[in-house]
């Protein structure tokens, strides 16, 4: 899943990089790949050298994008003021060729909330934020709205100076726009988009990393995957894993159906969850809950995912269909990988092989428990 996310960014930020150099046409598709291999690669050695630098191109790049947003909100609340906001009037942003199905609607929200897939990532490396308790929630109460507004903001301005069909037919809406708006200072727009992927790329490759650590760590996955470097403190295994994954679904797929397969694939995952939720606050309701939300909140969304996914599967059956079974394909690995406890010796020997030439190329090492992370845990327990 994640893989498949950190492929559509490269992709698009190859896209953008290119596309001045091929304004009339789409840029090669041997050359977007390429660039988008580089810049995995690359991201990939600066998250397994240091946490530090990874942490530290997350912060500039991520100011960097919401220059580049402000930027465009900007020059399109300026084009509003003048006047030019015929694309925004009801008879036009609301005319369709074709009457919309509900399905074809559904679709189009599952499309629309890739933008908004990482709501959820900072989940994964709770142990590297400071405070989660108190941090975590205030992360999202404050990104979540920001996140929303800045794009709905950026969407009204891109379509001051666009139709609905030469957004449509853009395939870099960003440089478009500032072709119309920027003049010479239209090499702005694609550096700053560029800057702003390159900036999500390093977030994903930085979270998934972590997910695949914490997963072999409770044994659904190879333990070399729960190793980090002896000297740097980076999980290169589950790194290098990550970017071998994502190089190859970027090689073979196509951007537009990799966002329906990972977003299907997203809210599928993001429903079991929530239902296992509700599951356990009604069977288990006295274990330990650290953050603790109203009941409406799972419920709404459980609501809403049924709806979604199940008309995006009755309009696009194959993509959906696709994605399903490409998330199935993971229940025989499980049942083979972790459920069979009784392998053959030979099994285990070759585990524990590919495990010593691992650690031995990559340098790492279980990481050493910190007691004092689980005390305050352990006594909220005793407490309660």
């Amino acid at each position: 899943m994640y893989p498949t996310t950190l492929a559509v960014i490269a992709l698009t930020f190859s896209n953008y990089v290119l596309q001045p150099a091929f304004p009339d046409c789409l840029p090669p598709y041997i050359a977007t790949r390429l660039l988008a291999t580089i810049c995995i690669l690359f991201l990939t050695w600066v998250n397994c050298s240091s946490v530090r630098w990874a942490t530290r191109i997350q912060d500039v790049f991520t100011v960097g994008k919401l220059l580049a947003l402000v930027l465009i909100i900007v020059v399109g609340l300026i084009q509003i003021f003048r006047g030019h906001y015929d694309a925004l009037r009801p008879s036009t942003a609301f005319e369709f060729r074709q009457d919309p199905s509900v399905g074809q609607i559904a679709l189009a929200f599952l499309q629309a909330s890739f933008a908004y897939s990482g709501w959820n990532f900072l989940n994964y490396v709770t142990e590297e934020v400071v405070e989660p308790r108190k941090n975590l929630p205030r992360a999202i109460y404050i990104s979540i709205p920001l996140v929303t507004l800045v794009y709905t903001m950026t969407n009204i301005a891109y379509f001051s100076s666009m139709s609905p069909e030469e957004l449509l037919a853009s395939n870099a809406v960003a440089v478009t726009f500032g072709e119309k708006l920027l003049g010479m200072f239209s090499w702005v727009m694609p550096i700053s988009v560029a800057l702003s992927t390159f900036g999500g790329i390093n977030g994903y490759l930085f979270t998934s990393s972590r997910l695949c650590f914490s997963g072999a760590r409770e044994g659904h996955l190879p333990y070399l995957l729960a190793m980090i470097h002896l000297k740097n403190c980076t999980p290169i295994p589950a790194l290098l894993v990550c970017c071998f994954a994502t190089i190859v679904i970027l090689c073979i797929g196509e951007t537009h159906n990799l966002i329906n397969y990972v977003s299907f694939i997203n809210y599928l995952s993001y429903g079991v969850t929530i239902a296992g939720l509700l599951y356990l606050r009604k069977k288990r309701p006295n274990l330990v809950r650290p953050i603790k939300v109203s009941m409406l909140v799972p419920i709404a969304y459980l609501v809403f995912w049924a709806v979604l996914l199940g008309f995006s599967l009755y309009s696009e059956p194959v993509v959906c269909g696709l994605g399903m079974v490409i998330m199935l394909t993971g229940v025989p690995v499980y049942f083979v990988g972790v459920h069979w406890k009784d392998k053959p010796k030979c099994v285990y020997r070759l585990v524990e092989s590919v495990t010593y030439i691992g650690q031995k190329v990559c340098y790492v090492v279980f990481p050493q428990e910190d007691l004092s992370e689980t005390e305050p845990l352990t006594a909220s327990k005793a407490t309660d």
